[in-house]
C-alpha cells in the first residue's frame, strides 16, 4: 500500500479552544498545521454570541467559567486574557426555608462561620466546612502542576498528596463516604458534593466513582480550586486563541466540516471549497464517536461503542435586575456574583438522579446559577450596563440525553426550561420571570441550551462536554510508552492523536488536551 504524501506535518480536525491551542503550539515550533472547522467561526463551545437579535449582550452561551487553563498556556502562547476572581464562592439558600441561606465570602471568614451557623443551626459545622477544604488542598497542590507534564504514576502522586486516607477516599471508594464523613448537615453536604456532578450522571454512591473524578477536577484547578470569570466572555478566550494560532502560521479553515479520516492521516473535508489533506500527523479535536465515524467513513473497520451521554441543561437569561431573595440578610448581588445552589442538598441531588434515571425529568431540579455580569459588566452594551441589566446563568443537574430519547426536542427543551424555572421559583422571592428582559421582538430573553442542542450545534454525542467519561489524571499499568501514551492522548491508531476534551486530562476550558497534544506531536515530528 502506498502512504499518501503528507501535505501537512498536522491536520486539526475541529477547532474548539483545545486545537487551537495545539495549532498555536505547533505553527509556533515550525510544523506545518491546518486546522478544520464545521463551524463559521471557531472556538466550540467557548464561544460568545447574541442570542437575542437587538439585544447588546453577548453571551458565554455553552460553557461559562474558567478554573483548569493553566499559567503556563497564557504565558507561553502570549494570551491577553483576563480572569477575575470571585469573592464570594456560593450562596445556598435552605430549601426547606429559603429565608436563611449560607454565604460563602472567601473575604470574610467569620461573616461565613456567622451565615453557616445560623441557617444550619450548627454551631461546628463552619468548623468542618473549612477543615475539609483545607484537607483537599494537598490533593490540589499534588495534581494541578502535573496537568501540562507527563502523565505522572498514580503512586508518585499518591506520595505528593502525603495523606493515604484523604487519597483512598478520593479514588478508590464512592465520593459520599469522604462527604458524609467531613460534613454533618444535608445542604453543606449537597455543596460540596455538586462538584462531583457537574456534567456527570452520578449519585453519592454511584460504583463507577465518576462522580470522583469530576470532583477531582473541580477541586484542583488553578491548585485551588477557584472558579474565574474570563472578561469578555468565553469569546475572549477562544479569540485570543485563534489569534495566537493564526499569528504564529497555522492555516485555520472555517465551515469546512471534515467528512472522512484515514488512519494513515489523509482528511477529507467538504464545505465551499472541499479538498483532502494528508498530515504526518491527524489531532482530533472532536469526540471519539465522532472520530469512530469519520474513520468508518474512510474506509477503517470500527467498532461500535456506547455513546457518551451529557446530563445537563443551561439556561440563559438577561434580567433587567435582580430578583429579591427570602433571605433580607444577603445583598443580591452577593448571592449571585458566585454560585448560587438551588434545592442541591445531598438527598435532593440524590433523589434527583433517582428520578431522571426511571425517566423523569426531577422536580425540583436541582441547578446553579451566576451572574457573569456583576463580575464582567463588558458584556454588555453601553445602555444595558446603564439600565442595571445583568445576565444569569443558570446551569440544571441530573437531567441525563436520555429523557430526549424518542421525544421532540422543542417539546423537552421546554419541559426542561419549565422545570428551571419552577425550581428557581421555589428559593427567590418573586417568580424570575418577573425579572426577564424582553427583546425588540416581544420574545421573552430566556433560552434553554439541552443535550440536544449540544449534539446538533457543536458535534457533542449525546451532549456530552468531556466527550465521554474522565479519566483520573495519571499513568495507568501499560506497557505503552509511546510519547501519545505518556501525554495522555494516544489512540488505537499511532498516527491519530486525541487533542480535545477526550484526552485523558481533557474536560473543561483548560487547553491542557491541546497543549499535550502539541507536547506528544512535537516528539513524533522530529522523529
Amino acid at each position: 500500500m502506498v502512504m499518501p504524501t503528507p501535505t501537512h506535518d498536522a491536520v486539526i480536525v475541529g477547532g474548539g479552544h483545545n486545537a487551537l491551542v495545539a495549532a498555536a503550539y505547533l505553527a509556533r515550533s515550525g510544523h506545518r498545521v491546518v486546522v478544520l472547522e464545521a463551524q463559521s467561526s471557531v472556538g466550540g463551545a467557548a464561544v460568545s454570541e447574541e442570542p437575542w437579535a437587538g439585544v447588546a449582550a453577548r453571551l458565554s452561551r455553552y460553557s461559562y467559567l474558567v478554573s483548569l487553563l493553566p499559567r503556563r498556556i497564557i504565558d507561553d502562547l502570549g494570551l491577553s486574557i483576563d480572569l477575575r476572581r470571585r469573592r464570594f464562592s456560593s450562596y445556598t439558600p435552605d430549601p426547606s426555608d429559603p429565608s436563611r441561606g449560607v454565604l460563602i465570602d472567601t473575604a470574610d471568614a467569620a461573616a461565613t462561620a456567622a451565615s453557616i451557623v445560623r441557617t444550619t443551626g450548627d454551631a461546628d459545622e463552619a468548623a468542618r466546612y473549612r477543615a475539609f477544604g483545607g484537607d483537599l488542598a494537598p490533593l490540589a497542590q499534588a495534581v494541578f502542576p502535573t496537568m501540562t507534564d507527563p502523565l505522572p504514576s498514580a503512586a508518585d502522586v499518591r506520595r505528593a498528596v502525603g495523606d493515604d486516607d484523604l487519597w483512598d477516599a478520593v479514588t478508590a471508594r464512592p465520593l459520599g463516604g469522604v462527604i458524609r464523613s467531613a460534613l454533618q448537615t444535608d445542604l453543606l453536604r449537597g455543596v460540596a458534593l455538586t462538584d462531583g456532578l457537574i456534567g456527570t450522571f452520578s449519585n453519592a454512591d454511584g460504583p463507577s466513582l465518576s462522580q470522583n473524578r469530576c470532583f477531582l477536577y473541580h477541586v484542583i484547578g488553578g491548585g485551588t480550586g477557584d472558579w474565574d470569570v474570563p472578561v469578555g466572555g468565553m469569546g475572549r478566550v477562544s479569540a485570543e486563541l485563534e489569534r495566537a494560532a493564526r499569528d504564529a502560521g497555522a492555516d485555520i479553515r472555517t465551515s469546512s466540516p471534515v467528512t472522512a479520516v484515514t488512519p494513515d492521516g489523509e482528511v477529507t473535508y467538504a464545505g465551499e471549497e472541499p479538498g483532502v489533506v494528508t498530515g504526518r500527523l491527524v489531532l482530533s479535536g472532536v469526540g471519539p464517536a465522532v472520530l469512530d465515524h469519520l474513520l468508518r467513513a474512510g474506509g477503517a473497520d470500527i467498532p461500535e461503542h456506547t455513546p457518551p451521554e451529557g446530563a445537563q441543561v443551561k439556561v440563559n437569561m438577561l434580567l433587567h435586575r435582580l430578583p429579591r431573595l427570602h433571605d433580607e440578610t444577603v445583598d443580591p448581588a452577593a448571592a449571585f456574583a458566585g454560585t448560587f445552589h438551588v434545592n442541591e442538598t445531598m438527598t435532593q441531588l440524590d433523589r434527583a438522579y433517582t428520578e431522571a434515571v426511571a425517566g423523569r425529568i426531577p422536580s425540583p431540579l436541582p441547578a446553579e446559577i451566576y451572574c457573569h455580569s456583576l463580575t464582567d459588566p463588558s458584556i454588555l452594551g453601553p445602555e444595558l450596563r446603564a439600565a442595571g441589566a445583568q445576565t444569569m446563568t443558570l446551569f440544571g443537574l441530573q437531567v441525563p440525553h436520555r429523557l430526549l430519547a424518542g421525544s421532540d426536542p422543542a417539546l423537552v427543551r421546554a419541559e426542561l426550561l419549565a422545570a428551571a424555572q419552577r425550581s428557581l421559583d421555589t428559593v427567590l422571592a418573586e417568580p424570575i420571570a418577573d425579572c426577564v428582559m424582553t427583546a425588540p421582538n416581544g420574545a421573552a430573553c430566556i433560552e434553554a441550551r439541552t443535550t440536544g442542542d449540544l449534539e446538533q450545534s457543536l458535534g457533542m454525542t449525546g451532549g456530552d462536554i468531556f466527550h465521554g467519561p474522565l479519566s483520573w489524571p495519571w499513568r495507568t499499568e501499560t506497557d505503552d510508552d509511546s510519547a501519545a501514551a505518556r501525554w495522555g492522548v494516544d489512540t488505537a491508531h499511532h498516527r491519530i492523536l486525541r487533542c480535545g476534551a477526550s484526552a485523558q486530562r481533557g474536560g473543561a476550558v483548560s487547553g491542557i488536551g491541546g497543549h499535550n497534544a502539541a507536547m506528544a506531536a512535537r516528539e513524533l515530528l522530529a522523529r
